[in-house]
């Protein structure tokens, strides 16, 4: 049998958010709706394995155009960063940015951290859990005001619950590492098997 890389690490990946980020019961989600499923990537995204897995997969859909990657704090930090490492060690050149939710009201008063690149730069936006794409257009927004060319938002997970075609809406492409009912397929796969 082959060796398969890229499915070996999505399968290490989804068992892993199965496992460790996903939960079912009664949820209040940040958008306000309530749901059955909850995940939450950050047990994922801030342990070294589940960081590296998420880097790899992230970095392969991030647009060869693209100089920078960038999120809205706090679920996306993570991701910026280790995508824009995994992209160097790989011998490419992509800076992390970090939008924030309000501005600094000290310093230089900045919506956004990390080096900037020239006004025109094409950034890609990366976040965790896609449930409506507000937060996403939010982020997409906020680079517009600044300067910047987006036209790819690539996501851990999309909830499925209309985000895709209000991201899309806008023009852009929402590219998702897995669906939330992958995720709460393979929990259940894995608890039947305990």
């Amino acid at each position: 049998m082959l060796f398969n890389a890229n499915h070996d690490r999505r399968l290490l990946l989804l068992t892993k958010l199965a496992e460790v980020a996903y939960s079912s019961g009664n949820f209040k989600l940040s958008s306000g709706r309530t749901s059955d499923h909850y995940v939450n990537c950050k047990p994922v995204t801030l342990s070294g394995n589940g960081l590296v897995l998420t880097a790899a997969l992230l970095l392969e859909q991030v647009e060869y155009q693209s100089i920078a990657v960038a999120g809205l704090t706090l679920g996306a930090d993570p991701l910026v960063a280790s995508v824009s490492l995994a992209a160097f060690l790989a011998g490419r050149e992509l800076d992390a940015l970090i939008v924030r939710k309000n501005t600094k009201n000290h310093g230089s008063c900045s919506w956004l951290e990390g080096p900037l690149p020239p006004v025109g730069s094409r950034v890609t936006v990366l976040e965790d859990v896609v449930t409506t794409g507000t937060s996403s257009l939010n982020a997409v927004n906020k680079l517009k005001e600044f300067g910047y060319e987006v036209s790819r938002v690539v996501t851990i997970v999309d909830r499925q619950e209309g985000g895709r075609a209000t991201i899309e809406a806008e023009g852009l492409e929402l590219i998702s590492l897995f669906l939330l009912q992958e995720i709460a397929i393979k929990a259940k796969e894995l608890k039947s098997t305990r």
